[in-house]
């Protein structure tokens, strides 16, 4: 199996909601499992993108959004053993349950520090006893379990030295021209598995059609004239890629694929190649090798900028792979690839995340719209030099400067994020309302 096909396989998870409630709930579920009675209790340190992303963002299977209700799901009902489908399968009594934990208290959630490294560290008692969890840097990577004051598991110090070493990730080891060769050569066979993100996702795309808490779907589903495949390529994308966004973030119960640990990144690095696949029609092996490229391109943009930052990932990282991606389905060649990384950094490499929430719907609309339009420009020849801003003179400096406009660029909007939201508590209008 080639490097690049095990780099997507092991990125590519099903992730129920946001993906940071989830990890959230795993990490307070995983301390509770060495508990010997429900929890009284529940401590949460959070680095400034995991507090901010699950702020205000929907709850699977509740009306509740944000970082308590999260935790309390999580010390009443998950399930540990399903990683980041952990709250899959509660019942309105747990949802009861951690109302009435949440509204007693005992849930205190704090922001540990303003970086972009992934940091959950939850702490749970009961009583005379009590017990820890450290997820770092990926969502689910476990690094540190604790029951009763003893150390159960201990891979921090492996974290410390990797950081001093400054390792170079697998996937910038690869140029632009690499990872389109790859697309285009890999065994048919060895990306099959990517099938599986297109049922998922469109599956959490047609719960959110039928879902009667959703506003955007059924308005793009009009503009888009009452179908869900018409003749208009874009406006079927816009109306597929933000529909499943929109069925994401208010917490509807369908999982999405992820990639790179978010389930929105997923969604619009395959969506969009998705609606291109129904109405130009295209065959499957071309729309699975443009999906292998999309993916590959996005990861490549977040290694430098941080799994999650202040800059919208989602519709930069995975939008620019879309529009590379949409090239390739176009018959693009790599130099064309490059005009439309050209484009999408030229464009909207400065949009900011302010978490998970309704707004990431918005947030999709655009990058959708810019991923084909770059492309297409870009097949005509037209696009940003790269003397102009931030595009560098190689794809890859190009896609290196998009990820440090976040790290460390925008550590300073990070912190004005989390502080504005703050002040929305202070103001009564609490993340658990």
């Amino acid at each position: 199996m080639h490097a690049l096909t095990q780099l997507i396989r092991e990125d590519m998870k099903p992730a129920l909601g946001v993906t940071e409630p989830g990890a959230i709930a795993l990490a307070v579920s995983t301390a509770c499992r060495h508990l010997p009675e429900k929890p009284e209790k529940v401590e949460l340190f959070l680095n400034s993108g995991i507090y901010k992303n699950a702020f205000t963002c929907g709850i699977p299977g509740t009306s509740h959004v944000g970082n308590a209700y999260a935790a309390a799901l999580g010390a009443l009902a998950a399930d540990p053993d399903k990683g980041l489908l952990c709250l899959d399968g509660i019942t309105d009594e747990d949802v009861k349950a951690a109302e009435a934990m949440v509204k007693a208290g005992k849930i205190a959630v704090h922001m540990s520090e303003i970086t972009n490294r992934i940091s959950i560290e939850a702490r749970v008692a009961a009583g005379s006893h009590s017990a820890s969890c450290l997820i770092r840097d990926a969502h689910t990577n476990i690094v540190k379990v604790t029951e009763d004051g003893r150390t159960l598991l201990d891979k921090t110090a492996g974290i410390t030295e990797a950081e001093g070493e400054e390792q170079v990730p697998v996937i910038h080891r690869y140029t632009l021209a690499q990872l389109a060769d790859y697309a285009r050569t890999v065994p048919l066979e060895e990306i099959a598995f990517i099938r599986e993100a297109f049922t998922m996702n469109m599956a959490l795309f047609q719960e959110g059609l039928d879902s009667p808490r959703t506003t955007f779907a059924r308005v793009l589903l009009a503009m888009n004239g009452g179908k869900v495949f018409s003749e208009d390529v874009v406006k079927t994308a816009a109306l597929i890629c933000n529909g499943a966004i929109e069925a994401r973030v208010i917490g509807l119960d369908k999982p999405a694929m992820s990639i790179t640990g978010s389930g929105a990144h997923g969604i619009i690095a395959t969506l969009p190649l998705y609606a291109f696949y129904k109405v130009k029609k295209c065959s499957e092996e071309q729309l699975l090798r443009a999906t292998a490229l999309s993916y590959l391109i996005c990861m490549y943009i977040k290694e430098y900028s941080g799994k999650l930052s202040a800059f919208c990932g989602c519709a930069i990282a995975a939008g620019t792979g879309a529009a590379c991606a949409l090239v390739f389905l176009k018959g693009g060649d790599t130099e064309a690839m490059t005009r439309a990384l050209n484009n999408m950094a030229s464009s909207i490499t400065g949009m900011i995340c302010d978490g998970g929430n309704q707004g990431c719907v918005m947030k999709g609309m655009t990058a959708v719209e810019m991923a084909f339009a770059s492309a297409a420009l870009a097949m005509d020849d037209a696009y940003i030099f790269d003397a102009h801003g931030i595009n560098g003179a190689t794809p890859e400096e190009n896609m290196q400067n998009m990820g440090r406009i976040a790290s460390p660029g925008m550590t300073g909007t990070e912190k004005t994020i989390v502080d504005i939201l703050q002040d929305k508590n202070k103001s009564g209008k609490k993340e658990e309302d």
